[in-house]
């Protein structure tokens, strides 16, 4: 199938066979819709919709989700702005099969399908996995890619990946002031403007400062962000945008409550153990400055060619106090300190050509494409073990003893070298498929400065293939069966060590097959998928030797998952998933423990076997509409050493809205039964638990001109 697009660019070409025909397509005409009974209601405004019928991340061509055989899931902004979401972590939890982590209080992290995702963010289809809290003053829509997807993004990917689309000058009038306040002195405004400027020239802005306090003991928030963007229309068939991204972003750095006899200690969830002065001595600021530019230029209808590149300027300032072991016999907590200086340069370039052929009545649309990319990363890491000791359920938080700290210091290069190529193939009404097939070669080099000066030096190749067959039956159905694989080399989040330089890369295959349906003359669509996702080659210390990484063997994760979104009626909005991930470790190397226990047969940090939500929201009358959401999680572990219990939780979410032509005004409330509840771990500890927040309040004010 790969060998018949190489045919497809030549006979595509100009001087060759006319130009091919765009493939059959599937005409739905929509009825016209009247109201009854309740006057004033309106047919589905498509910036509120929760329903999006297609996605650039799965293919990196603007294509039908009912095309893509593989699991994508879309969190739109009207989403986001009903549920009164701040944060990545907000916006993701709304996401069937993701779980949540605390991300060392420095940095959004999830899990997908059982897998950590700590690398796999991207922005517009570029990489970005600095360590931050991103901001989503800026952001358009969240796409969430299901499974591995080196395939077009590279290493990493083995849930899927997560990829923002920003805000950027479109030719259109932007003008949106939001203002933010409620509990545990929330503070927040944000801007989004924009127009032509010229007939060929158009820029937009965002914007956002927030001043903010939170539920935990010492809790504050700190932040600006700037993003603005300028679209240049060099004629019909060539373009450029332009986009600078500014985002400061200093808080406390928090990483939650301990654990006694496998549960989180029955402490209130205010509960902080930590130094009596966060702000000055457990705090994280960090700076991310970034700009993007591409290029677009149609050859003809039939040949695209883009080029599009990001480059970025990371700084990070963490100090953190934490639990650090825990004193059973006395109940008390030993705590440790840690502060951790990174100082980030990258860039990523991509040139892809976009290509539609026919080869007889088969239609192709094919993507060739190259990816170049370099980052260097300076770390220094100081830590401080037994700073203070303080009661377990009791702490009264004292001054800290630092003493002669443990320094690590490095500076790591990384490169990427990679080519692609994809069809997305229709075969006729019924038939579709999509394959793929990319090479990356990756190069790192670190130079060890501290404790002792060394250097170390690893090569990966690796070949990343898809493939997928899609069946429709009808306009509705979309019956679909895939094959994905990714790979995850060692060190590629931070920089190489003595104890991982020479293990081979993590391979993560997915066999996947599902059903989408596109219902409700195309305002709604539902997706269930089946799947068997398994990582080889994880890695963990060496029982022997605790300095040493080896492979300890396979992680598998079996599950379905069910989502649905878009509009019902003229009246209802709905939003909803439900995830079934038996994930499990399934083979270890003989004697690998972690926490002092074998780990062949646990269950992955931070992974319910169960969980789901939903999200609904009635207009009962013009102008006014209310919302209810459900975030149900089963029991999860704190760590693979399955030792602490998480219990599982059932919260409940409400909003009230009043929308006018000019202006709109919101309250969201959360967890309306105040329950007690870990939100979130470390993953990679047992002693690292945040707890959910408490029944909060939140009013919003939109104001468009």
């Amino acid at each position: 199938m790969l060998s018949s697009a190489l045919f497809c660019l030549v006979a595509g070409m100009p001087g060759q066979d006319p130009a091919p025909q765009a493939p059959p397509a599937t005409e739905t005409a929509l009825p016209e819709v009247k109201v009854k009974g309740k006057k004033g209601l309106k047919k589905a405004d498509p910036k509120q919709a929760y329903h999006e019928p297609t996605a650039t991340t799965a293919a990196k061509v603007d294509a039908p989700l009912k095309d893509i055989p593989q699991t994508v899931n879309v969190v739109t902004e009207a989403l986001l702005q009903d549920q009164g979401a701040k944060s990545m972590q907000d916006a993701l939890r709304t996401v069937a099969g993701v779980g949540l982590s605390s991300g060392d209080g420095q940095r959004d992290q999830v899990s997908i399908r059982g897998f950590s995702a700590i690398g796999d963010q991207f922005v517009d289809g570029l990489r970005d996995d600095a360590m931050y809290f991103r901001d989503l003053s800026n952001v358009a829509r969240v796409e969430v890619l299901k499974g591995p997807a080196s395939v077009l993004y590279g290493r990493g990917s083995s849930g899927g990946v997560i990829n923002r689309v920003t805000k950027k000058a479109d030719g259109a009038r932007h003008g949106d002031l939001e203002l933010m306040g409620g509990s545990f002195d929330q503070k927040r405004a944000a801007l989004d403007f924009g127009n032509t400027a010229t007939e060929s020239i158009s820029y937009r802005a965002t914007a956002a400062l927030e001043r903010s306090g939170g539920f935990r003991n010492q809790a504050f928030l700190e932040r600006e962000a700037v993003t603005p963007s300028a679209l240049f229309n060099f004629g019909k068939d060539t373009s450029l945008v332009v986009q600078f991204d500014h985002l400061r972003d200093k808080r406390t750095t928090d990483f939650g409550i301990p654990s006694l006899d496998g549960r989180p200690v029955d402490v209130p969830r205010e509960t902080y153990y930590g130094s009596p002065d966060a702000r000055r001595e457990d705090f994280t600021e960090s700076t991310m400055e970034a700009g993007y530019l591409r290029f677009d230029h149609r050859f003809s209808r039939t040949l695209e060619l883009r080029n599009t590149i990001r480059t970025y300027d990371f700084e990070l300032d963490r100090h953190n106090t934490m639990p650090g072991q825990v004193l059973a016999a006395t109940r008390q907590v030993r705590l440790n300190h840690g502060d951790v200086s990174r100082q980030e340069r990258g860039w990523f370039n991509q040139l892809e050509l976009v290509h539609r052929a026919s080869t007889g009545p088969v239609f192709h649309e094919l993507l060739y494409g190259v990816e170049l990319g370099h980052q260097r990363k300076y770390g220094r890491f100081a830590s401080f073990t037994n700073v203070a000791t303080v009661d377990l359920f009791n702490p009264v938080l004292k001054p800290l003893t630092l003493g002669t700290p443990s320094v690590t210091e490095t500076v790591a290069d990384q490169s990427t070298t990679a080519f692609y190529l994809q069809d997305l193939i229709t075969f006729s009404d019924r038939w579709k498929a999509l394959v793929g097939l990319r090479h990356d070669r990756y190069l790192q080099e670190t130079e060890l400065q501290r404790p002792a000066p060394g250097r170390l030096e690893r090569t990966d190749a690796a070949w990343s293939p898809r493939a997928g067959l899609v069946f429709q039956p009808d306009a509705v159905q979309s019956w679909y069966l895939s094959f994905s694989r990714s790979f995850q080399p060692s060190g590629e989040l931070t920089q190489l060590s003595a104890n991982n330089a020479k293990i081979e890369p993590e391979q993560t295959r997915n066999l996947e097959a599902g059903l989408k349906l596109d219902l409700l003359k195309g305002r709604a669509s539902a997706t269930f998928s089946v799947f068997d996702l398994q990582r080889t080659g994880i890695k963990s210390s060496d029982p022997a030797n605790s300095a040493l990484l080896v492979p300890i063997g396979t992680q598998r994760t079996r599950g379905l998952e069910a989502t649905f979104d878009g509009q019902v009626g003229t009246a209802w909005r709905l939003h909803g998933g439900y995830a079934y991930l038996d994930a499990r470790l399934t083979k270890s190397t003989p004697g690998t423990k972690v926490g002092g226990v074998p780990v062949e047969g646990h269950r992955p940090s931070l992974t319910p076997l169960n969980s789901g939500n939903v999200w609904a929201d009635w207009a009962f009358t013009p102008g006014w509409s209310a919302g209810l959401g459900v975030n149900a999680s089963g029991d999860r572990y704190a760590s693979a050493s399955n030792l602490v219990r998480l219990g599982g939780y059932v919260t409940f979410d409400a909003a009230l809205r009043f929308r006018a032509r000019s202006w709109e005004l919101a309250l969201n409330a959360y967890n309306l039964t105040n329950r007690k509840y870990i939100a979130s771990g470390h993953g990679g500890s047992d002693i690292l638990l945040l707890p959910g927040g408490p029944l909060a309040a939140q009013v919003t004010v939109r104001i468009h001109f």
